[in-house]
């Protein structure tokens, strides 16, 4: 061969692949990118939702408090059980944090006094309290474990064997949580993203597990897996990204950020293929820890509808912020509740003292998604929505003595040919709701004297007998000039 031999290396990197399918873009933000995400980062700012550096101190200092007080509990506990001294000093504990505060998104906190609930009865048992003016949800989880190191990492499926089942839950929190981050492919884009778009659900009434909507988890979810579909994207980027998939999202398909992993530990896990129940579930946004869970399940045919609309006008909305017609401030504008509809449930709770109603608006509160399911299955009804946010009983309708709090749902209805006139007759759907409320508070012994509830039909035009003017009264219309 007259030509020198020459030898080439081929490198190749094959592309990291984020989440169950491919990125539907890798393109690298551009320097308006970058702009449009300061303004975002500036328009959020008023709202609270960054915390500063003195409060980050703060909430760290108290979380190295309890983590000391609950290793000297464990080691008190240790020795009143008779262990040897060399064991009591190896056995060890730990504070695990998770929800907002382990993803790195929680909000500036407040400084009260110490309050302590223990919630015995919940899901997940939970004791609440404010400790040095931060408030705190503990769980505890009891690992089957000779002793627990300071650096014991929790994503491991192996730690669930031989577990009560209510620790599993425990340790959920924080192995979802683990594993989002773990998921995500640029850590400072998915939390600024998700301050954004928590942000922009609670201003638009749609931030409660509870009432039907989603909660802290399930949000960080759905954005965990935009970044995961464009994964070079800043965070101006993919707040638009969101809402253009979630606006098109098929439900019930669900959202996964990893193909559920089978550990063999027979743990129940969301599964329609097995479980038939998980078959009726609405909008399913599946947990990537083992087991695999749907963090959705309270979504009814109503809420849904109430997101998808939502999510439809954020698209709207941050089309028009990266085209420079408008700003982000326009994304957190609340909706005007009281006047989207025609007819209104207000559901009304009263006690006679301040602990009883604390006590009773929890549990009235837990039980509104009954009522909304009711509405919805009434033939004539199309549409319940509540507002996640109550409001204090006026004085005009309560006695001075009385503590009430409200809570409104709107209703659409079918609309009717004008020759089928129909008078609907909603007391059935109303009382069903209030037995079930009563028979709960009687069955954990809540029930006291003075506890009460009601729900009443109203039509928009009255709830100014029931709210301030300034939230009933509609907005006027700024009409623009002619250009002549």
């Amino acid at each position: 061969c007259p030509f020198p031999r020459t030898e080439y290396n081929l490198c190749y990197q094959p592309r990291k692949h984020y989440g169950i399918t491919s990125s539907i873009s890798l393109a690298f933000p551009r320097e308006i990118d970058h702009i449009y995400t300061q303004k975002l980062t500036e328009a959020m700012k008023p709202f609270g939702v960054f915390e500063g550096e003195d409060e980050l101190s703060h909430r760290l200092a108290v979380l190295g408090k309890l983590n000391s007080f609950v290793k000297e509990w464990i080691a008190e506990i240790s020795e009143s059980k008779n262990l040897p001294l060399t064991a009591v000093a190896n056995v060890g504990g730990k504070i695990f944090t998770f929800g907002s505060y382990r993803l790195g998104v929680h909000t500036k906190g407040t400084f009260n006094e110490l309050d302590c609930t223990a919630v015995e009865d919940a899901f997940v048992p939970v004791i609440k309290f404010k400790f040095d003016g931060i408030e705190i949800d503990l769980l505890f989880a009891r690992l089957a474990l000779q002793s627990i190191p300071d650096n014991l990492d929790l994503r491991g499926d192996s730690l669930l064997r031989n577990l009560d089942i209510r620790c599993i839950r425990s340790l959920n929190g924080c192995r979802v949580t683990d594993e989002i981050l773990y998921l995500v492919p640029n850590k400072e884009n998915f939390r600024l993203t998700l301050r954004a778009i928590k942000l922009w659900a609670k201003r638009r009434g749609i931030y409660s597990n509870m009432l039907g909507f989603l909660g802290g988890v399930s949000w960080a979810m759905l954005v965990a897996r935009t970044c995961q579909l464009y994964p070079n994207a800043v965070a101006a980027t993919l707040v638009h990204k969101f809402f253009l998939v979630f606006s098109k999202w098929e439900w019930p398909n669900p959202v996964l950020l990893k193909q559920p992993e089978d550990s063999n530990l027979n743990l129940p896990v969301w599964d329609p293929r097995v479980n038939p129940s998980d078959r009726y579930h609405l909008m399913p946004i599946i947990t990537p820890a083992y087991p695999q869970q749907n963090s959705t399940y309270n979504v009814s045919t109503s809420t849904r509808t109430i997101m998808s609309e939502e999510f439809r006008n954020g698209l709207t909305v941050t089309d028009e912020i990266l085209q420079g017609k408008a700003d982000w401030s326009k994304l957190f504008e609340p909706p005007n509740f009281f006047q989207k509809y025609k007819h209104y449930i207000v559901l009304t709770a009263s006690a006679s003292t301040e602990d009883n109603h604390l006590e009773w608006i929890g549990l009235v509160e837990s039980k509104i998604r009954v009522l909304v399911g009711n509405l919805e299955r009434n033939e004539y009804i199309t549409l319940a929505h509540v507002n996640p946010q109550s409001f204090p009983g006026s004085k005009e309708n309560h006695n001075e003595n009385e503590f009430v709090s409200m809570w409104f749902i709107g209703i659409s209805f079918k609309k009717l040919d004008n020759s089928d006139c129909v008078n609907i007759d909603l007391t059935y759907d109303i009382q069903s709701f209030t037995d079930t409320v009563y028979r709960q508070a009687s069955n954990i012994n809540m029930l006291k004297d003075g506890m009460t509830i009601e729900a009443t039909h109203v039509k928009k035009k009255q709830l100014h007998h029931y709210l301030p003017p300034e939230l009933v009264q509609r907005k006027k219309k700024v009409k623009k000039k002619k250009v002549s």
